[in-house]
């Protein structure tokens, strides 16, 4: 029974795939579309950790996350230095602020 799946997937899928002896049928995206199912994997990874709360979907987030960085010329460590300088700025999450309400005041920003 053929099942279809339109998604990308880890490099070594395919070989897991052949080794249960299965058949599939692959093909390299071009770079709009590995884009573009990067983000559509990011979103998967996301709801999945959502349900699960497990470790190992926050490591497949961080995977297409480093993969989405590389797409843009960015290294891991790039992308540590741009959270140290968020943080630095903005702070991080470890207190727990909720923010549940802003009033504007005129000609404030």
């Amino acid at each position: 029974m053929k099942k279809l799946y339109n998604k990308l997937i880890r490099d070594r899928i395919p070989e897991i795939i052949a080794k249960d002896r299965h058949e599939s049928k692959v093909r390299v995206l071009d770079d709009d579309e590995y884009v573009h199912y990067l983000s559509k994997k990011l979103q998967e990874e996301v709801d999945e950790f959502q349900e699960s709360r497990s470790l190992e979907e926050l490591a497949d987030i961080l995977e297409v996350v480093l993969a989405l960085a590389a797409v843009e010329g960015k290294t891991p460590e790039d992308l540590e230095v741009l959270r140290l300088q968020k943080r630095e700025k903005r702070g991080g999450f470890e207190k727990r602020v909720f923010l549940e309400w802003v009033v504007e005041r005129d000609g404030s920003k």
